[in-house]
């Protein structure tokens, strides 16, 4: 059996099929309490299906007031992947970067799905995990 039978090749086999997302309109407060639940590593700012921005944690500013528009505090560079990337060669990055997310990209910044980096590095979150952990009762 090849690895193309066995192992998802590209980005879009392995990311997440309906990451979370927030709508554009989210404020600095509305962002500050999404991160207070531990799974949360990047929020995506959407506005009919493109994605505008990702915030993680190191990007909130305590200065920032609670009222304040999240988008201005987000940002897309280095945090996208397109769909058609080698998975490993993806993965790597990740590593090397230290990032455990990324959202991956079609045209027109069209949001397709999040690649999460399993704490260990090994490999990706499946919708399968995702859901069972949902059913669990963990978000």
């Amino acid at each position: 059996m090849t690895r193309a039978a066995t192992l998802p090749a590209t980005a879009a086999e392995a990311m997440v099929t309906v990451p979370k997302t927030l709508p554009v309109g989210t404020t600095v407060g509305q962002v500050r309490a999404a991160f207070e639940d531990d799974h949360v590593h990047m929020l995506l700012l959407t506005s009919e299906g493109a994605l505008l921005g990702t915030l993680v944690r190191a990007d909130l500013d305590s200065a920032v007031p609670a009222a304040a528009p999240a988008l201005g505090l987000a940002t897309l560079r280095g945090r996208t992947v397109a769909p058609d990337e080698d998975l490993e060669e993806v993965r790597l990055r990740m590593i090397a970067a230290g990032r455990r997310r990324l959202a991956v990209v079609g045209p027109g910044n069209r949001l397709l799905g999040l690649l999460c980096l399993k704490r260990d590095q090994s490999g990706f979150c499946t919708d399968a995990g995702v859901a069972a952990r949902a059913r669990a009762g963990h978000p």
